[in-house]
């Protein structure tokens, strides 16, 4: 079994709109000038990188965008000209939000359970609902074609729909997800973290900030899934941070194989959790990373996003792990001097390595937002014939096709441009071709 990260390529209508309530970031940048070219290529440096470090890295396709077809459910008619027209005089909200490149962020594409974990011995697939965002929640059927085009062979991988769009059952994906396990390709224990009880008023539940997650919504994954209950743990996280900006689990925790690097105040139960986790995979060795809070605050780490970093196994270092972490982590001195003090300590986390991916994180996304991560045998690995791996030959095509078809400067009033809506389309008919994904999009071109 080798992890693969799939990163998201930023989408040709990367923009500032600020529609995601509870992310801090996202709402500082709300109406600012975004650069789709540099935040593209941005993505593309980070995935050359970790490719270069030994990582098996691949790109999922964005979005198109504005979508026409969601406009048009909602009442507009005419040609897409006279519907970008509409919107723009008429609700330039819609506008913002059917044009938004948030697709990028893949960790909320979908959950993802690796075959050693489930009952068939497959690897399985529910894209998220995003319920919870509208300018998200448009996202899952696409995202649904783009998995099956991916992963096509029956025998290797099964698909499930996104779960009802309906608040209860909100489910953000692997962003609120995490596999933990020991060496080897046995079963590892997939956790399940999320904010709010649905059907349940009485449980602990964020009071400013909605949670995007309910627990409802990650049992209905797992039971989908096919996941063994002794190795599946639910953990609520702690509503305060959510109130705080912390609108997914991985902006304030993250895992990987024996390793949870975590802030104090992540969990209602943090004591709970780790013996949870130690009783269910009892064999791992498992180290428990926690950050104390007088080392580094909850709004330091949402300014930061130290926790929204990419915790990786280095291939050259059997054991020892990579934290993948944003330049603004550098730049902030007290977590910064946080992470040289890790790297001395006797823990799994042996090494940082920073990344800019400014314009992702103007937008409230950091390196883990941008990936999506798929643990696979190399005889499924194998049966994938879409062209998604990276390597020079990938990352010279992709790049040369970002610089051609992206605009290097966006801003909101653009959004109503036919001429942006006719450039993303051809950019993404002709990276259909370039990644052999066949025809995944709602469009046609004439």
């Amino acid at each position: 079994m080798r992890e693969i990260n799939f990163d998201g390529l930023v989408g040709p209508t990367h923009n500032f709109a600020g529609l995601s309530h509870g992310n801090i970031a996202s709402s500082k940048s709300a109406s600012s000038i975004s650069n789709p070219k540099a935040a593209a290529l941005q993505g593309l440096q980070k995935m050359k990188s970790l490719s270069k470090m030994g990582m098996l890295q691949a790109v999922l396709a964005p979005h198109e965008r504005p979508h026409i077809p969601t406009l048009r459910s909602l009442g507009f008619t005419g040609s897409d000209q006279d519907i970008l027209a509409s919107v723009q005089k008429q609700a330039p909200h819609l506008l913002a939000s059917t044009s938004s490149a948030s697709s990028m962020w893949v960790a909320n594409a979908a959950t993802v359970s690796p075959a050693p974990d489930t009952r068939d011995g497959k690897t399985h697939f529910t894209p998220a609902n995003l319920a919870a965002m509208f300018h998200r929640s448009i996202e899952h059927q696409t995202t649904g074609r783009m998995l099956k085009a991916i992963f096509e062979n029956k025998d290797f991988f099964a698909h499930h729909s996104a779960l009802p769009s309906v608040s209860h059952f909100g489910d953000e994906g692997a962003a609120n997800h995490t596999r933990l396990a020991g060496q080897g390709d046995g079963p590892g224990i997939e956790l399940f973290v999320y904010g709010a009880v649905a059907f349940d008023q009485t449980a602990p539940r964020p009071q400013k900030f909605p949670a995007r997650q309910t627990l409802e919504a990650s049992e209905a994954v797992s039971r989908l899934h096919g996941l063994d209950e002794n190795r599946t743990v639910f953990a609520a996280q702690n509503p305060a941070v959510i109130d705080a900006g912390v609108f997914h689990n991985d902006v304030i925790s993250v895992g990987n194989d024996n390793c949870l690097f975590y802030h104090q105040d992540a969990f209602i139960d943090a004591p709970a959790l780790r013996a949870e986790i130690t009783s269910k995979l009892p064999n791992a060795d498992m180290h428990f990373v926690e950050v104390p809070r007088n080392k580094v605050s909850v709004e330091e780490a949402i300014s930061s996003y130290l926790f929204n970093t990419q915790l990786i196994t280095d291939p050259q270092n059997d054991g020892a792990m990579y934290l993948i972490a944003p330049t603004e982590c550098r730049e902030n001195n007290r977590v910064h001097s946080y992470l040289e003090e890790l790297l001395s300590q006797n823990t799994p986390i042996q090494n940082v390595s920073y990344m800019d991916v400014r314009e992702s994180m103007r937008n409230g996304g950091g390196p883990a937002c941008l990936r999506l991560r798929v643990s696979l045998s190399d005889t499924a690995r194998q049966s994938i014939n879409a062209r998604v791996f990276m390597d020079d030959d990938l990352f010279y095509d992709l790049t040369t096709w970002v610089r051609k078809h992206y605009r290097d400067r966006l801003t909101p009033t653009d959004l109503a441009d036919p001429a942006l809506l006719n450039e993303s389309r051809t950019a993404l008919d002709e990276l259909t071709q370039i990644m052999r994904l066949g025809s995944i999009y709602d469009f046609q071109l004439s």
